[in-house]
């Protein structure tokens, strides 16, 4: 089987993902995505007809997000108009899985040269209810009046299912808020010593003017007092009637029928709404070396894993251990972990779980501090561990994330 390289990544400073408060929230989202693709080609003086395919990945594929981003923003890149593309959904795993599809159509030998990545604006999304925003859907059945069918694999809403975690695996809010803290630090600490600068692409505005050069989102003054002083996010949506008496919480406790829980996640702890997009080019070992391209990683192992849709938010454990077998490795192999911080306890129980270093999980903070642009994250988080295997010295990145529907996509990736 042909090897995968990873020649490059980009993607663009995380946006507030506020209608009319973020700086990149008038914009198109075909305008970030083709910024990322416009910032690969001319990064690696691509030949943008020898192109395969260009697989996007876009969660609320609505209005906007429609129509297929991953081919109309090539285009309005562009690209060369043999240089063709998709666009999935996997929730919040999009943007890894864009990555891992990339990968096997380059290591199956039909492909040589392919572009993943993906793009949410969350200021636009927002206008489609919150719900959708964030990745989630309707239970299937939920108050249907059919018994048989309201049974079928209850689902809760994400933050409900994070405190009833937190709940099940005896997390305080107090241990929540240390992480959240930390993310936080780690964060500044990244963006001051420049840490992001190489993947990092700016975005213009139409008219040529700088809508976004650097992080919008992160709060470096957060202290352990103000998290301590937020208001619980989710308790109210919890006990929300749905109708016909259904809520998020009596989805749960038909699972776990003695479980009661009272919130602990809140806006510090849980990952921020932001705009953003990124970008990786793919490629065989042969069209690298052919155009002159040098490759700074490459693609191990991937796997995908299915876990209890109704706590929905712990595939990540068994993704990581699944991938790991794959690869042939052990957790002590791995140099940099990547996880993603949809919310505190997905992180803390990641870590807890597989008894890992602290240290080398998310050593640059994560969504917590800098936001989750649901379908764009994975790819984000990609690029990310490459640029701190290269600064480290490091050899192996796994990188992983719930997924609504409880799913987690995971892949491991070796510098060059």
């Amino acid at each position: 089987m042909a090897e995968a390289y990873i020649i490059d990544a980009v993607r663009t400073p995380r946006g507030i993902g506020k209608p009319g408060k973020g700086a990149l929230s008038h914009l198109h989202p075909q305008h970030l995505a083709a910024t990322c693709l416009k910032a690969i080609k001319d990064r690696n003086n691509l030949d943008t007809s020898t192109v395969d395919d260009i697989i996007w990945s876009t969660s609320s594929q609505v209005g906007k997000q429609g129509g297929d981003l991953g081919r109309m923003s090539a285009l309005a890149a562009g690209y060369d108009i043999t240089a063709s593309g998709t666009t999935l959904d996997r929730f919040c795993g999009g943007g890894i899985t864009s990555v891992n599809l990339a990968a096997a159509a380059v290591m199956s030998g039909m492909e040589d040269c392919v572009i993943a990545g993906g793009t949410e604006m969350m200021s636009f999304t927002a206008a489609y209810g919150a719900e959708q925003a964030n990745a989630g859907i309707r239970p299937l059945g939920m108050g249907s009046g059919n018994p048989e069918l309201d049974a079928i694999h209850p689902q809760s809403h994400q933050g409900v299912c994070g405190d009833a975690i937190a709940a099940l695996e005896g997390i305080t809010r107090e241990e929540l808020d240390a992480l959240a803290l930390v993310s936080q630090e780690r964060a500044d600490r990244a963006i001051r010593e420049g840490r992001f600068d190489k993947s990092l692409v700016t975005v213009y505005n139409p008219d040529g003017t700088v809508a976004l050069d650097r992080e919008e989102f992160p709060r470096p003054e957060t202290t352990a007092e103000g998290l301590a002083s937020l208001k619980a996010s989710f308790d109210g949506i919890a006990d929300f009637d749905q109708g016909g008496g259904f809520t998020f919480r009596k989805q749960i406790q038909r699972r776990y029928p003695d479980l009661n829980w009272k919130g602990v996640h809140h806006a510090g702890n849980s990952s921020g709404v932001v705009d953003g997009a990124a970008a990786l080019l793919i490629t065989s070992p042969e069209y690298a070396q052919k155009h002159g391209l040098k490759p700074r990683g490459r693609i191990v192992a991937y796997a995908n894993q299915g876990d209890d849709p109704t706590l929905m938010l712990n595939a990540p454990v068994p993704a990581a251990k699944k991938v790991l077998e794959k690869a042939g490795l052990k957790k002590e192999d791995i140099d940099h972990w990547e996880i993603n911080e949809a919310f505190a306890v997905v992180a803390e129980k990641f870590i807890r779980d597989l008894q890992l270093d602290r240290t080398k999980v998310n050593p640059n903070g994560g969504a917590m501090a800098l936001g989750h642009p649901i379908g764009a994250t994975g790819s984000m988080l990609i690029g990310t561990a490459l640029d701190e295997l290269e600064r480290t010295g490091g050899r192996y990145g796994l990188i992983t994330m719930c997924a609504a529907g409880g799913m987690a996509p995971a892949l491991i990736i070796e510098r060059i």
